[in-house]
């Protein structure tokens, strides 16, 4: 069952967005993936945000450069938590508008946000939204945490 949504702005955001796919592939969660914008394509925004949980998802990710209005209007259309990527494009300054656009959003519209070309936070994050009612789902983070720990530390011995 696809418990994931990820959605960008352009194709141009796929190589940044592509790291939740990523991660979630990697972790087990299943996701859909696909391009809504929400200036060229307001109407498919507006439907895919009031139809999510309806279709199953539990987490919506969303990744957007420039004025990146998609995360925060999807989170004003949908009951689900939504993670905003800012996405430093080539319209961009320097990815502070995209930051800036999705991390001050009004009280009540919240968008959990990650760093600038974050998506693989974000997909993380969604994980262990999903994995506070999913026990094996939280094995496998907790699988996935105890990997990097051990990556540090054979790093940390190598430098000895």
């Amino acid at each position: 069952m696809v418990e994931v949504g990820i959605i960008m702005g352009s194709a141009s955001d796929l190589p940044v967005m592509q790291e939740a796919a990523d991660i979630l592939k990697e972790l087990g969660v299943e996701f859909e993936i696909n391009i809504v914008s929400a200036h060229r394509t307001p109407e498919l925004m507006f439907e895919y945000a009031k139809n999510a949980h309806k279709r199953g998802l539990k987490v919506i990710v969303a990744g957007a450069g420039g004025a990146a209005h998609l995360p925060g209007m999807t989170a004003s259309l949908t009951p689900l938590p939504v993670i905003g990527v800012p996405v430093k494009s080539s319209n961009s300054i320097d990815g502070w508008d995209s930051i800036l656009s999705i991390l001050q959003m009004p009280g009540g519209i919240p968008v959990a946000t990650v760093a600038l070309n974050g998506a693989k936070n974000a997909g993380i994050l969604a994980a262990k939204i999903i994995g506070a009612s999913n026990p094996t789902l939280l094995v496998r983070l907790e699988a996935y945490m105890e990997d990097m720990k051990q990556k540090v530390l054979q790093s940390a011995e190598k430098l000895k």
